[in-house]
């Protein structure tokens, strides 16, 4: 008889003998190699293993982008500055008006002809914190002619506002327009060489009484024709089909964020409203259309609310 394998412990010795005896020998007796009776033992249970250490936190990444507000530009009254908000920044301002972030965070922001001495941007980031970067704002000197007549009293006949209401009101709209354009990121270029006849923020004085002042840049070419090109990228949101009662022959290119350029007193208007338009492409030429003392064209530029100096885009007249 062959005693299984599975015999298991506490077995009593009794037990044992009996087995023995059945295989007619006592327990001295090794079996013969044909019946090889085996007692296994049982097998230890292992000491019971710690649980495994949970896995460290990752690391937090930190957003995109800069601790803080970096940009450069032209700190002054009439000037502009490009920039980048810092990382992680959901909404930005620049002295309490809302600035648009592209997907990167960067901005475009300019100070008016009239801005005080400071401002500062304001960045409010995704975790509830505060940024916040004051800037000096430097003063300039305009060119102001102080005569000595009344300034001429009265406003405009109500036949004139007839006319001028729509005209302001197509004006306004064409300025409103966000174009999907980064024309503000690019560094303008001249749309034309020539004499500067006017300059940005000029203004004369009436017996103490100021008037408005000069709000663009006005290049003469020496006569009426003379083409000129976009100063920067950007998407044409009015070309008039007729010389609007001040401006003339009108073009309004928006360059994003804000950014636009009006070019008045054309002679002709060579692209259409809703087009793209590329750095140095021509767009039109040169006239005295609307109230112009001569051939010349006017250049100016806004953002938002604030009127700003060609000249402080492009560099001096090559």
């Amino acid at each position: 008889m062959i005693v299984s394998r599975s015999i298991k412990a506490g077995v009593s010795a009794a037990a044992i003998a009996l087995v023995a005896a059945c295989n007619g020998g006592s327990l001295d007796t090794p079996p013969d190699s044909a019946e090889t009776t085996e007692v296994v033992q049982p097998i230890a249970t292992s000491a019971a293993r710690p649980a495994p250490e949970p896995a460290p936190a990752p690391t937090p990444i930190p957003p995109p982008g800069p601790s803080t507000f970096t940009y450069d530009g032209q700190l002054t009254q009439g000037g502009w500055i490009r920039g980048q908000a810092p990382g992680g920044t959901r909404s930005a301002t620049l002295g309490g008006q809302a600035l648009e972030l592209d997907d990167e965070g960067y901005f475009f922001a300019a100070f008016d002809r009239d801005a005080g001495p400071t401002a500062t941007l304001v960045a409010r980031l995704e975790d509830g914190r505060t940024i916040e970067s004051p800037m000096t704002i430097s003063p300039r000197q305009w060119n102001i002619e102080r005569v000595n007549v009344a300034r001429r009293s009265g406003g405009a006949s109500e036949s004139f506002m007839q006319r001028r209401r729509p005209e302001l009101a197509q004006i306004n709209a064409a300025r409103k327009v966000n174009a999907d354009t980064d024309g503000w990121s690019q560094d303008f270029i001249w749309p034309v060489t020539g004499r500067i006849s006017g300059r940005f923020g000029s203004q004369r004085i009436y017996r103490g009484e100021p008037g408005s002042y000069h709000s663009g840049i006005d290049i003469a070419t020496g006569g009426s024709g003379a083409p000129f090109v976009a100063p920067a990228d950007g998407v044409v949101t009015l070309a008039t089909s007729r010389p609007f009662s001040l401006e003339g022959y009108l073009l309004i290119i928006d360059h994003g964020q804000g950014l636009n350029s009006a070019f008045l007193h054309m002679s002709k208007i060579a692209v259409t409203e809703g087009q793209e338009v590329k750095q140095g492409q021509y767009i039109g030429n040169i006239g005295s259309s609307g109230r112009a003392t001569g051939p010349h064209l006017h250049w100016g530029l806004k953002w938002r609310d604030a009127r700003l100096d060609p000249l402080l885009f492009t560099g001096p007249m090559p």
